[in-house]
């Protein structure tokens, strides 16, 4: 009897899994399955520039199936529930799937309706989100209508996806409005639940001294406690208050709620994993891969991309009935946009913070780490392409899955010390 693969999402880190895993696994020894609930993939990197115009609407989505491979079975529906005592998936329709194993690819999704007033009379009018396609469409409109006032830019909490998009936000809006000619006659304010501008200490100085140079004020350590839509104010649990003209917000970033039906998620609906293997801590055929685990790692593409590729690796072992050898070191790379057609690189793991230097090769580059050129803005440019031609296909990058050391400069972090 075959055996069966069972992938929740068709998203980045579920296309590339089965685009992996399709031409390793016999077809007469095992059916792929997997499963999302329509036909339009989109790429999320992209919906930061759809508000400045930078890319149009048709640069951001294709559909899903022209990048699943001959052999998989694609099965379009909303997962109401799993039910891992007797390993099968119940549709929202009624429809029922079983699998011999299981990986969660689900993503991670904003959620307004966690914060009180987010979601009130102000939402789309003067509360916007970036974080979904129709958010970022709103808000170029928005932007097209906005000539003064208090810009803010929040975040509720972390994790999120992508946790240095807010940042590139404000740095692109900074830019767009001195090329309008209306930089005086607006403020900018950033606010974050973090102590800094990043999470990283080396990193999160440089940005944040990045903000200063751009006379853009930072409130740190706010925790929203609700929005008053009425008095367009932030107010937080320690009772700031930070009133704003237009409110660019990123909400509260939650897994889907079927893994939370099915027992099988913590407070935020992550799956608990093995943040090395990503295999379940409760149950020994389930994965959560990409932004569906509790990794303590970056909710970014290129997570799903270099823990894809120990996944697919550790996956073929573990049905091989082999122990599984490869480990996952937390590797992210972030291209960081900073306005003026140029940005930054940053690229760590679990263990070690973003660090200054040359990558992905030392003295050679051709990119600089921690330092804004231009260079790396059309490196973020270019991986839209890379997206969808290498990356979804499950075509080979020449990039290690575990971060390097070389080229890097550890001068930053023995001050840091010090």
């Amino acid at each position: 009897m075959k055996k069966r693969l069972l992938v929740l999402g068709a998203g980045t880190a579920g296309t590339m899994i089965v685009n992996r895993l399709r031409h390793r696994l016999s077809s007469d020894d095992w059916d792929i399955t997997v499963v999302d609930r329509d036909d339009q993939h989109h790429y999320q990197p992209g919906y930061l520039f759809l508000p400045f115009g930078t890319y149009a609407e048709k640069q951001v989505t294709r559909a899903r199936h022209v990048f699943l491979p001959d052999g998989v079975d694609f099965v379009i529906g909303d997962v109401d529930v799993v039910r891992p005592e007797t390993n099968h998936v119940v549709l929202a329709d009624g429809r029922e799937l079983t699998y011999d194993y299981l990986v969660i690819a689900s993503g991670t999704s904003p959620r307004p309706d966690q914060t009180p007033g987010m979601l009130g009379a102000e939402w789309r009018l003067s509360i916007f989100d970036f974080y979904t396609y129709d958010g970022a469409l709103a808000l170029r409109d928005a932007l097209a209508e906005f000539d003064h006032g208090r810009l803010v830019v929040h975040i509720t909490d972390m994790p999120i996806k992508c946790p240095v998009a807010p940042l590139e936000f404000t740095f692109l809006a900074e830019a767009w409005l001195r090329e309008q000619g209306l930089r005086d006659r607006v403020e900018l304010v950033f606010v974050t639940p973090l102590p800094g501008a990043f999470t990283k200490p080396i990193a999160s100085a440089h940005l944040g001294s990045m903000l200063d140079d751009r006379k853009i004020a930072v409130e740190a350590d706010f925790l929203v406690e609700h929005i008053d839509s009425e008095r367009k104010t932030l107010v937080s649990y320690d009772e700031r208050e930070v009133p704003f003209d237009l409110l660019v917000t990123v909400p509260l970033n939650m897994g889907a709620d079927f893994v939370a039906r099915s027992g099988l998620g913590d407070e935020l609906n992550y799956v608990p994993v093995d943040r090395h293997t990503l295999l379940s801590t409760a149950h020994a055929n389930i994965f959560a891969v990409g932004d569906a685990s509790d990794i303590p790692a970056s909710k970014a593409g290129s997570v799903a991309h270099f823990s894809v590729e120990i996944f697919a690796d550790n996956f073929l072992e573990l049905v091989a009935g082999k122990p599984m050898t490869h480990t996952f070191d937390g590797h992210t790379n972030c291209f960081i946009e900073s306005g003026d057609h140029k940005g930054l690189l940053i690229d760590f793991n679990y263990d070690t913070e973003p660090l200054p230097g040359k990558f992905p090769l030392p003295v050679i580059g051709p990119m600089d780490l921690l330092k804004e050129t231009r260079a790396n803005h059309l490196g973020k440019l270019a991986f839209r392409w890379i997206y969808w031609n290498v990356l979804l296909p499950g075509r080979p990058m020449p990039l290690p899955s575990h971060m390097s050391m070389l080229g890097k400069s550890t001068q930053d972090v023995r001050k840091n010390q010090e």
